[in-house]
C-alpha cells in the first residue's frame, strides 16, 4: 500500500500510471524477504544525487547476492523521464526497487539472473522546514553484517526499524535513536543522526551495523567546505543529552530538526538550518 499519491510505475520496459501490481505470490521477494530499494528525491525542480541512489540499489542487490539487471545510468535515466509527468512545484519520492523471482535449488537460496525490477514514484510533500521532532531510546538494536545486510538497503531489516518506531510512537515520541551491538549510538529508526556541541557537529563512524546514508555524506562534505568541524566518531546516549542541538538526517526530509531526547530538550537549531540552507544551495548548483 501506497504512502503517497499521484503514483507511476515502471515495470516489464514502460511506465504506468498508478500503483501496479508487480509481484506474484511464488516470487522469492515476497516470501522469502529478497528485495531491495533505494530512495531519491525530487523537489523544488532538482533531484540531488540520483545517480548515487541509482548506484547504490545495484550494490544493495549484489549485497543480497541477487542479480541487478539494469545498469545506473540506465536507471536514472528511466526515472529522469518519469519525472517529467510531475510539476517543480510537486515533490516526489524515487524508488528503484529490485527482487528475486524465482529460488535456487534449495528455495531459500535466489536463482542467479532470475530478477524482478520497477521504479515507483509518489507524490509526497517534503516536511515544513519548521517541523521538529522528538525522540527515545528502544531496546531493539541495529544488526551487524554477519547476521544481517548492513550494507544494503534491503527490505528484510525494515521489520526490525519499524519495531523501534512503533516503539517510539507508544511511548509518546516521533522517533527512536537505536544502539549498535556495542550499546553506542547508531541511527534513528529512519535516519542519520548528528549531534552539536560548541559549534562542532559529530555522528557515529560508520561501523557496519547501519547505512553511513548518500545524504549523510552530502551534509558532511557541506558542513566541511562551509568550515564547520565535522568528526565521525563513537558516541554514546550520554553524549545526545549533553549536546546543544540534534538533527536527523535521510533522504526522504533530508534535515529533520530534534526537539528532545527523552527529557532534554534543545534550545537552539541553527546549525540545523544551516545544514539545511547548505544542502539546497548545493543542489540548485548542481542544476
Amino acid at each position: 500500500m501506497s504512502f503517497g499519491t499521484n503514483i507511476r510505475t515502471w515495470f516489464d520496459g514502460k511506465w504506468h500510471d498508478g500503483d501496479i501490481p508487480v509481484m506474484r505470490a511464488a516470487d522469492h521477494g515476497l516470501w522469502q524477504g529478497s528485495s531491495v530499494f533505494d530512495g531519491a528525491r525530487y523537489a523544488h525542480g532538482l533531484v540531488p544525487d540520483l545517480a548515487l541512489h541509482c548506484d547504490r540499489v545495484n550494490r544493495s542487490a549484489e549485497a543480497l547476492m541477487i542479480t541487478p539487471t539494469m545498469q545506473a545510468g540506465e536507471i536514472e535515466e528511466i526515472t529522469r523521464e518519469g519525472l517529467r509527468a510531475y510539476g517543480p512545484d510537486q515533490a516526489v519520492y524515487i524508488r528503484p526497487m529490485y527482487w528475486a523471482i524465482d529460488g535456487g535449488d534449495l528455495g531459500v537460496n535466489p536463482k542467479p539472473g532470475s530478477t524482478g525490477f520497477a521504479i515507483c514514484l509518489e507524490q509526497v510533500a517534503m516536511p515544513p522546514a519548521d517541523f521538529q521532532t522528538t525522540v527515545t531510546r528502544t531496546r531493539f538494536r541495529r544488526p551487524v553484517l554477519e547476521d544481517n545486510v548492513c550494507n544494503a538497503k534491503a527490505g528484510c531489516l525494515y521489520p526490525n526499524n519499524a519495531r523501534m518506531l512503533v516503539e517510539a510512537r507508544q511511548k509518546g515520541f516521533g522517533n527512536a535513536l537505536a544502539a549498535d551491538a556495542m550499546g553506542n549510538l547508531a541511527e534513528s529508526a529512519t535516519a542519520n543522526v548528528f549531534l552539536v556541541k560548541d559549534g562542532v557537529v559529530f555522528t557515529p563512524i560508520p561501523n557496519g551495523t547501519f547505512l553511513a546514508g548518500i545524504t549523510r555524506a552530502r551534509h558532511i562534505a557541506n558542513l566541511r567546505a562551509d568550515g564547520v568541524q565535522v568528526i565521525e566518531t563513537v558516541l554514546t546516549f550520554d553524549d545526545v543529552h549533553a549536546a546543544d542541538e540534534v538533527f536527523l538526517s535521510g533522504n526522504f526530509a533530508k534535515v529533520t530538526s530534534v526537539r528532545a531526547f527523552d527529557d532534554t530538550e534543545y534550545k537552539t537549531r541553527q546549525m540545523t538550518e544551516r545544514a539545511r540552507r547548505l544542502y539546497w544551495d548545493w543542489a540548485a548548483s548542481q542544476g
